[in-house]
């Protein structure tokens, strides 16, 4: 299975689980690795949610598209998050990443 990273879903792993050199290879490693697991959950409308291995509270929301994997953001499950939600959840109207 081919795993790609948007740009975002690499900006939400610096911010949530630690700055990366390379944030998009250790993220497509980490669902890779997890989804070979079988640490996923098929939803309807398409999207599948992969749970990390070593971080069960971490969680890769991604989309198909024939054999690719494209991993579209992620997040923290439970109350002990690194950032909480209510401050990377809010989309400010002049974030330009966000139209």
């Amino acid at each position: 299975m081919l795993v790609a990273v948007t740009d975002h879903a690499a900006e939400r792993f610096r911010q949530r689980v630690r700055g990366a050199l390379d944030a998009k290879v250790e993220v497509a490693s980490a669902v890779a690795r997890a989804y070979a697991a079988g640490r996923v959950e098929r939803e309807a409308g398409g999207t599948v949610r992969v749970r990390d291995r070593e971080r069960r509270d971490l969680v890769y929301v991604c989309r198909r598209d024939g054999d690719e994997l494209i991993v579209v953001t992620l997040w923290e499950d439970g109350d002990d998050a690194a950032v909480p939600r209510r401050f990377t959840d809010a989309l400010r109207p002049d974030d330009h990443r966000v139209r």
